[in-house]
């Protein structure tokens, strides 16, 4: 029976680093058993490093016996490939990174069930961020604090030795009295919005209106359009040009700039992380969220110097504030990029699975300020996630299904 390892990081963890030593000679002494075996990665670095290898040099791999290339793909049929492509070279060890980040509950159950049939022969090696990703079988656990592997007898062990924070009803969202104002409730409407790519049917006569400060969940099964519908609002889609799409009361395409769009909205996806490549500090780049660049150019104001003090005390980052932003570890990086999309108190805030990559108690605290912001009644929020996050309130609920002209959208709540 082959033994198998969980592997728990926090925001703190350097996983990219950990995951690197792991293809080394010198691997971490309690992973010594790595060294005689053949090793496999399951995560979404092998997924950009296949699309990179379809797009530079037109090469298809794990894609070969389809006609569709994997940039095209959702997130849980690229992880569908990647994982039969991983398994016909029939690893002793696959590890696997965050496996059920941006997948659908189907997707997500379906995954599991695959994984424990995998287990009976092949040796697994679960790097989680979240407990509720862990699977039913006998396992090795361990948390990576920094770069470190601490050693727990077992996962109820390892979970009663969690000390979340308490988030209090008393818990106040820090103002920025320099917020963009607008006198009218209407922030969004699409009517009868379709769109397709390629011959692609992807959205089918979508109609939703969202007003001031309402707190939307956008839900729906991977690849059912949740992407290209958001990708319209935030202005970095054409397919929204030419239909009845109106943002803050104005027609798409009447002139707006990319820019008037951008100041009046929030937006995170775990994605947008790779964008930002420069030597900022954590403080700069929160601060950078009320101009929206990339990166901190000119002088803050005391008002906003103020501001992002308080969001950095309120995540638990205040030491940290003059670390690089590239040398934070991935968790503090996403942390800072959602506390930076919240700063200027947007119009409207998009939350693309913001919680993906952090942990447990990261994850509480966010949907906790997620919520107060809701509360504010100033923000309209659209957060989108597959996990069923726990205390989570939004008011309505969005659905997109598939049909055969393309996703559907309904409110379900």
């Amino acid at each position: 029976m082959p033994n198998h390892y969980t592997i728990f990081t926090t925001n703190n963890s350097d996983k990219s680093g950990f995951i690197a030593s792991l293809f080394k000679e010198n691997k971490p002494n309690q992973l010594h058993f790595l060294k005689n075996g053949s090793m496999e990665l399951f995560s979404k670095i092998m997924i950009q490093k296949y699309i990179d290898e379809e797009e530079i040099h037109d090469k298809k791999i794990i894609t070969k016996h389809t006609t569709q290339n994997l940039k095209s793909m959702s997130s849980g049929e690229q992880k569908r490939v990647l994982l039969q492509h991983i398994m016909d070279t029939k690893p002793e060890f696959l590890i696997l990174d965050n496996p059920f980040d941006n997948l659908d509950t189907i997707f997500q159950k379906k995954l599991k069930n695959l994984l424990l049939k995998i287990s009976k022969h092949t040796s697994l090696l679960l790097i989680i961020s979240r407990t509720e990703d862990s699977l039913p079988i006998q396992s090795n656990i361990y948390k990576l604090e920094k770069s470190s592997l601490i050693t727990y007898k077992s996962i109820n062990h390892y979970m009663t030795s969690i000390n979340p924070k308490t988030v209090t009803k008393s818990l106040k969202i820090p103002i920025n009295y320099k917020a963009e104002e607008y006198k009218g409730t209407e922030i969004i409407r699409l009517k009868n919005v379709s769109v397709g790519f390629e011959g692609n049917k992807v959205l089918h006569t979508i109609n939703w209106t969202i007003h001031k400060g309402e707190f939307w969940q956008l839900i729906g099964e991977n690849g059912s359009g949740k992407t290209t519908l958001l990708s319209m609002l935030i202005g970095e889609n054409s397919k929204g040009y030419g239909q009845e799409l109106y943002l803050f009361g104005t027609k798409k395409g009447s002139g707006e700039s990319i820019w008037d769009i951008k100041k009046k909205i929030g937006y995170f996806t775990p994605n947008i992380t790779e964008n930002f490549t420069g030597k900022h500090s954590l403080e700069n780049m929160i601060i950078s969220g009320f101009t929206d660049s990339v990166g901190l150019y000119t002088k803050p104001t005391e008002i906003q110097l103020n501001v992002a003090k308080q969001w950095l005390e309120l995540s638990g980052l205040i030491e940290q504030k003059d670390k690089i932003f590239c040398d934070a570890s991935i968790g503090q990086q996403r942390l800072v990029l959602l506390i930076r999309a919240m700063v200027k108190q947007p119009l409207l805030l998009i939350l693309d699975e913001p919680t993906a990559g952090l942990d447990d108690e990261s994850s509480r605290l966010f949907v906790s300020l997620t919520n107060k912001i809701a509360l504010t009644k100033s923000t309209a929020i659209i957060f989108v996630s597959h996990r069923e996050e726990p205390n989570l309130k939004p008011k309505m609920i969005f659905e997109l299904s598939k049909s055969n002209n393309g996703s559907i959208g309904k409110i379900v709540k």
